[in-house]
């Protein structure tokens, strides 16, 4: 039954309907027991909340995945159906929203909540995105092209990651191969034969992806042929809406008008037939660029985010950064960009957590030592262990994904690190895929905290540490110089890489190297 008094809690409510709050307002008195996650992936590390937190989700998603939901690890579960605006401090907890916030509570752990959630409010669909997505590391031409993409570049890369020893994957073609902004072919100036380019990086075993945005560049033919047909979002005098984003100012299409998704769709299926492309990096949507625009039908920011991720559905080797409300559905979701410095690698764990605590379970922990290619530009500044300790926590998460060329900044020794991580991986591929499956189906995270599979013993504060399903679980390195790390050992009998076995609870201290990625088998 909805809004179940405890006493652990005091609940205020406003005009309750059918066990339903329909106030737009809820407050929780705050209990030092009661441990909440909150569904912004990018505030993860934050979570559970310990200190003063407040953020309003209309028009924000902060730069990644969302969900208006809010989980404890006592199991109460707090669902909105609009964006809602949230505070949490040492007194209270308070939430509202424009529309119906439910609480429930239909256990008393995490994983009750979270099932409960997933039940009611993101229901698996059955499918994972496309299974190379897990099964090899993924490359993106980001850094080491960024806005210089080009054919001659791409194959070159390309071959150098099976020179080097790595394996083929799907390789993503980032923003600037294309004409421009909504001109979906190649830039002929840097492309002299895009056919014979796929066609080649296919005979290498590359999947091609191409990076994709829902933005038009306001100088073109094609801006001038979707305003004449209204395809474009409006500002307050009815023109079309020039939006500031990070690579200028741009018109939007309006994915709430079927006319414009129909226009969208022929563009990327015109690339599918025409040089056999297998999928897109669908990037940008953040309903912050939505904020103050007219469109086809009256919604909010928040779902124009969301028919950009239905968009998306149509194409199983996909990816995107931000989403709202697309939980349990086969869509890859890459954490937001981390910079190269080691206390964003420690939000990995942490962030991908939390993505499973939102129906986000087929992760991408952004790219290998960062994404920000600004890092990667004076090779005395880069950190090769920082580069090394990446590989190895991507290395037994759903998806890695290499940018920066390992071959081209790391020495020898580091370089051997990297490609040792990738072995791990290929030991767990086949576990990883079925992992994957029984998530599709069941909606269980692929990623799980040790609180979520060992509730009330003290781990809810363990950031260091994840399960793969069940049975795996995996204690990367992630602070700088380290030669012993503590791992946290769990109820159950737990096996290292070397056979040896540790009966837990119990916390142990092991040794450590620059090729070290700690993890441990569920014995049975």
């Amino acid at each position: 039954m909805r809004l179940k008094i405890n006493l652990h809690f005091l609940i205020v409510l406003f005009f309750c309907i059918n066990n339903v709050l329909s106030a737009q307002m809820l407050k929780l008195k705050y209990d030092a027991d009661t441990f909440w996650w909150f569904g912004v992936i990018n505030h993860g590390h934050l979570m559970p909340l310990n200190e003063d937190y407040k953020v309003n989700l209309y028009g924000n998603i902060y730069g990644n995945q969302a969900q208006p939901l809010l989980l404890s690890n006592q199991g109460d579960v707090i669902w909105s159906d609009q964006p809602p605006r949230f505070e949490f401090n040492r007194e209270q907890l308070i939430i509202e929203a424009d529309g119906i916030i439910y609480h429930d509570k239909p256990g008393n752990t995490l994983r009750e909540a979270y099932s409960f959630a997933s039940i009611n409010y993101f229901p698996p669909s059955g499918k994972i995105p496309d299974a190379d997505l897990f099964r090899q590391p993924q490359y993106n031409t980001w850094i080491e092209l960024m806005y210089d993409q080009n054919q001659a570049d791409i194959l070159q890369y390309a071959h150098s990651v099976i020179e080097n020893g790595f394996p083929p994957g799907v390789l993503m073609i980032d923003d600037n191969w294309q004409e421009d902004y909504g001109k979906w072919d190649f830039h002929p100036g840097r492309f002299i034969n895009a056919h014979m380019m796929i066609d080649s990086l296919h005979q290498m075993g590359f999947k091609v992806m191409l990076w994709i945005c829902p933005f038009i560049s306001a100088d073109s033919d094609v801006y001038r042929q979707l305003n004449y047909e209204g395809l474009l979002l409006r500002d307050s005098t009815s023109h079309s809406a020039i939006v500031r984003w990070w690579n200028g100012a741009s018109a939007l299409l309006d994915f709430s008008n079927p006319k414009a998704v129909e226009w969208f769709g022929k563009q990327l299926a015109a690339l599918v037939t025409h040089y056999q492309i297998d999928g897109f990096k669908l990037d940008g949507g953040d309903p912050e660029y939505y904020r103050n625009v007219r469109a086809f039908k009256d919604i909010s920011p928040n779902q124009h985010t969301e028919l950009f991720g239905i968009f998306g559905l149509k194409y199983p080797l996909n990816e995107y950064r931000a989403m709202w409300k697309r939980g349990g559905q086969p869509l890859a979701q890459r954490l937001r960009d981390k910079q190269h410095n080691w206390e964003d690698l420690k939000k990995l764990i942490p962030h991908i957590i939390l993505q499973g605590l939102c129906g986000y379970p087929f992760s991408c922990p952004d790219m290998i030592g960062g994404g920000e290619f600004s890092s990667f530009l004076n090779l005395k500044t880069i950190d090769q262990e920082l580069i090394v300790r990446s590989a190895q926590a991507h290395a037994l998460m759903p998806m890695m994904q290499f940018s920066v060329a390992p071959w081209r900044v790391l020495n020898q020794d580091n370089l051997k690190a990297v490609k040792e991580a990738i072995h791990i991986r290929e030991k767990f591929v086949d576990y990883i895929l079925e992992q994957a499956h029984v998530s599709a189906q069941t909606n269980e995270p692929l990623v799980r905290s040790l609180e979520y599979e060992f509730p009330h013993q003290g781990y809810q504060d363990i950031q260091d540490q994840f399960l793969l399903g069940q049975n795996l679980m995996v204690a990367p390195v992630l602070e700088k110089g380290k030669s012993t790390k503590q791992v946290h050992i769990p109820p159950g009998l737990w096996k290292d890489s070397k056979g040896k076995l540790y009966p837990g609870p119990e916390e142990i201290e092991i040794d450590i190297t620059i090729s070290s990625l700690p993890y441990f088998e569920k014995s049975n």
